[in-house]
């Protein structure tokens, strides 16, 4: 029986042949890249393929944070030391950015900016011309303030250029043997909070061991967000609902979330989709980064 991510892999047809022929292109033209790597699904592609591109004249960058969970650096770095992959760590202190804990609209753009800033800093101090991220067309639908610093300190997007959506990069990345091309998606732990609410080392760390343990139970897709610091509303794919409502299962993740300091655990009836928090979001705000 399939997942949700067994994308199977067929014949790769000649619009995502010459997608893939662009990207390659475009990367080869950069000549050096510094690529912002966090172990997901784009980003894994994207240094894989700039490795081959460029070899030794790539270096991947990842973000040790609050918000980063240390499952994720470890894959990377397991990642890099297989692949032979020049690979450094740069401390991300988002939580000391002036205005970030208090979690405002704009706030992947805080965190965005001083992420790339550094990440530039270390291009500079190699010798490499340019730094790169791995968003792709599906990040164009949705409120991403983090790609207004991208744009504004020249960040390259070579998936985006190329028109490579998730689901081609899972295909490309299945036909190339990557670990990765049915790895679930993953955002940084701060965008589990509601927009306004403080952001602390506490609640980010109440975050990641809740949904660590709904990984180690075997659910695939999850979000656990966090509402008033007590409120732990999970997100799941509708079709295992009812493997999380079985009565052990059900028990162990409530006691389990009480332990962590979750008073109330709810189970959000929509399932997982990417940036639930954004539905509060009127389309003025979106545009403007403003409001409560």
């Amino acid at each position: 029986m399939m997942t949700a991510f067994s994308v199977p892999v067929k014949e790769i047809d000649q619009d995502l042949e010459r997608k893939f022929h662009n990207l390659r292109r475009e990367i080869e033209d950069f000549g050096s890249l510094v690529v912002a790597f966090s172990g997901g699904v784009d980003s894994t592609f994207l240094v894989k393929t700039a490795h081959d591109v460029l070899g030794d004249r790539m270096i991947a960058v990842t973000a040790r944070s609050e918000s980063f969970p240390e499952r994720e650096l470890r894959e990377a770095e397991e990642f890099c030391e297989k692949e032979g992959i020049r690979h450094t760590v740069v401390l991300s202190e988002e939580l000391e950015i002036e205005g970030f804990r208090h979690n405002p609209k704009n706030r992947c753009y805080l965190c965005k900016h001083e992420l790339f800033e550094k990440i530039l800093g270390i291009a500079k101090d190699n010798g490499i011309a340019f730094v790169a991220e791995g968003s792709n067309m599906d990040d164009n639908g949705d409120y991403r303030p983090g790609l207004t610093a991208v744009a504004e300190l020249g960040v390259k997007s070579p998936l985006r250029d190329a028109g490579l959506d998730k689901a081609e990069i899972r295909r490309l990345s299945k036909a190339m043997n990557l670990p990765t091309w049915n790895k679930q998606s993953f955002a940084c732990l701060s965008s589990r909070f509601v927009y306004g609410e403080e952001i602390t080392r506490e609640r980010l760390h109440m975050v990641d061991q809740a949904e660590q343990l709904l990984l180690d139970l075997g659910f695939h897709q999850v979000r656990v967000r966090i509402h008033g610091g007590t409120i732990a509303r999970i997100e799941v794919l509708p079709e295992e609902f009812p493997r999380l409502m079985r009565d052990e299962i059900r028990r162990t993740i409530v006691m389990s979330f009480k332990n962590l300091g979750f008073a109330y655990v709810t189970l959000d009836l929509q399932g997982y989709r990417s940036g639930s928090m954004n539905e509060t979001l009127t389309r003025e705000q979106k545009e403007h980064g403003t409001g409560a």
